[in-house]
């Protein structure tokens, strides 16, 4: 009953089209390699494997899940098999530098890939999810025999690698970790002097499974070296580690999964509890500088996260379509003119499912259009041969990266949620598949780093304090985006509003601290609803142009317009919402009183 077909037909309009990136590419010397004909192959291929390989162990593996035995985590059947598939196609190194072993393509592509890997299996892909962040990691800090050692292995994939952040008392409070490092004696004075770990680790996505023989744990742990002295309170005492399962002779390392963690969702996917009890592991990057070198790895993993969200948004929306228009109930107050009266119509027929529908349409293809904009900005930022335009790109993606977080992953469960009840009560089985998107993507929501935390990320250390600087350049590259739309003005009116919004909390804050905290999510959503418009208004103008030269597919532009039709007439009042709540959020919001103690 459930199915996935790859958007390869929405992403090659993407990216040719909206973005037109294999111009761009052809630019810089490091992607002039790929063209058009490149990128349609490699979402073809990507389409091929997500589509046949792993969509059909979603649903099964979900059902069985991962079995934990004495420290050993079984993963579901056929799991092993496609991860091997997944390696032998390359496509962990699809994006990784060619000097690293990788082929070097544009994180455009991998941004499509990801968005793929999740609408067919998100538990599955929790396991190569990190690999990109690891080698961001290992590339930019590993040096000497760790460079050798790890980073051809993490970047074909043979050895999957893991994030170990968290702990039980620490939740999203690093500065609370407890893991601590000594130095061994006698590796002091060594080319690679090693240390000795200690400590739990929860929550840690793929810690321990059958998919690889080997597992690269990069571990935050406080230093206790009397060389580097004590170890900073709070997050700026910790040190990044490379600790492994196997150490280099093949023997077992101190390295311990105690039990994983039984989940509401993602279930083929193995959330497990490290232990590392005098684990052997090696300094990547500089003492008491941990938390800046994993940001690398963090940052990846948010805009994987924000994809994850988009390909729950995507595998819902079409099932939804499909269903709405397979099922027959009750006779729709009105119908298509070309549509014969019938005793039944098909629910898609019926303004409310109808409403459902597009909502979740006009979502899912702007949010690919946001995606593909923070990857292509990825994309300059290393590959640009004009520093301006790099420096330019890596601010606009330091902005969208929380953004597509956070907004991706709440649109993601929202609107499977929404989608739910197009199926009415046959939804909420397990029969029809939707109920299980609804819980996996439930966790999107939450993990690296809650939506709650990108949004005061996005609005008090990215927007407010530089006085708004970056900000003002991302709404004015945004507004350029809408040029040719008949919706630009109403596109650059969101843009302007949620501007003006941002200078008055900054106003507001000098008199109440708390202030941009009350207003964060808001702000953020409605930034992000903004972008949205701004995304379908660049849409819009691509498809009349094309239109009007008499090329590309009539029907796929004349639907695009359609979709920024109902934008800009149905969810033209999301921005004004969202503005609503940062006003709300001027008044203050008192303590609960049985939470306050005494």
């Amino acid at each position: 009953m459930w199915h996935y077909s790859p958007p390869l037909r929405d992403w090659r309009f993407v990216i040719d089209d909206v973005l037109q990136a294999p111009a761009a590419w052809a630019a810089m010397p490091a992607l002039a390699h790929c063209d058009a004909d490149t990128a349609a192959l490699v979402l073809a291929e990507a389409g091929k494997f997500t589509a046949e390989v792993l969509a059909p162990l979603n649903g099964p593996g979900d059902v069985q899940g991962c079995q934990w035995t004495a420290g050993e985590v079984r993963t579901p059947d056929g799991y092993a098999q496609a991860y091997q598939a997944f390696v032998d196609g390359g496509w962990p190194a699809l994006a990784a530098p060619e000097d690293a072993g990788g082929q070097g393509l544009p994180h455009l592509l991998n941004a499509a890939l990801n968005e793929m890997l999740a609408s067919a299996n998100h538990g599955w892909t929790m396991y190569p999810g990190l690999l990109q962040g690891a080698m961001d990691c290992l590339y930019a800090h590993a040096t000497g025999t760790l460079r050798e050692r790890y980073l051809p292995k993490v970047v074909s994939g043979e050895w999957l690698s893991t994030m170990c952040l968290t702990e039980p008392q620490a939740g999203s409070d690093l500065g609370l970790i407890r893991t601590r490092a000594v130095p061994l004696p006698g590796t002091a004075g060594s080319a690679e002097p090693a240390y000795a770990l200690s400590g739990t680790k929860i929550f840690i996505s793929g810690g321990e499974h059958d998919l690889t023989p080997n597992i690269v744990h990069l571990v935050l742990a406080r230093l206790d070296n009397p060389a580097h002295g004590p170890a900073p309170v709070g997050t700026r005492g910790l040190t990044l580690f490379v600790c492994p399962k196997l150490l280099p002779d093949g023997s077992r390392n101190g390295v311990h999964c105690d039990g994983i963690e039984h989940k509401m969702g993602i279930k083929g996917s193995a959330t497990c509890v490290m232990r590392f009890d005098g684990a052997t592991g090696w300094m990547l990057g500089e003492p008491h500088r941990g938390l800046a070198a994993m940001f690398l790895m963090m940052n990846s993993a948010r805009l994987h996260v924000g994809l994850q969200g988009l390909g729950h948004l995507e595998v819902a929306t079409q099932n939804a379509l499909r269903y709405a228009q397979e099922r027959l109930q009750s006779r729709a107050p009105a119908r298509p003119a070309e549509v014969p009266a019938a005793g039944v119509d098909p629910v898609s027929f019926h303004p409310a499912v109808r409403r459902t529908l597009w909502r979740l349409k006009a979502r899912t293809e702007a949010g690919r259009v946001l995606a593909a904009w923070a990857a292509q900005a990825l994309d300059e930022q290393h590959g640009h041969t004009d520093a301006a335009v790099r420096d330019e790109a890596g601010h606009r993606a330091a902005l969208l990266t929380p953004i597509i977080k956070a907004l991706l992953t709440d649109l993601g469960h929202h609107g499977a949620d929404e989608a739910l009840g197009v199926w009415g009560g046959h939804g909420y089985l397990r029969d029809w598949g939707i109920e299980q998107v609804v819980r996996d993507s439930r966790v999107s929501m939450i993990y690296e780093g809650t939506n709650q935390i990108q949004a005061q990320d996005l609005l008090l250390r990215k927007v407010l304090v530089d006085g708004g600087v970056r900000l003002a350049s991302l709404l004015a590259w945004a507004s350029a985006q809408c040029e040719g739309s008949v919706h630009a003005p109403a596109a650059r009116s969101s843009l302007q509003l949620v501007g003006e919004a941002a200078t008055q909390l900054k106003a507001d804050a000098a008199n109440d601290g708390e202030l941009p905290f009350r207003a964060a999510d808001a702000w953020l959503m409605a930034l992000g609803e903004a972008l949205l418009a701004c995304a379908w208004a660049r849409m819009d103008a691509v498809a009349s142009q094309v239109l009007a030269a008499g090329e590309g597919n009539a029907s796929l532009l004349q639907a695009k317009q359609a979709t920024a039709r109902f934008q800009f007439t149905h969810l033209a009042g999301e921005v004004p919402r969202w503005l609503s709540e940062v006003a709300a959020a001027r008044h203050a919001i008192e303590f609960l009183p049985d939470a306050v103690a005494g």
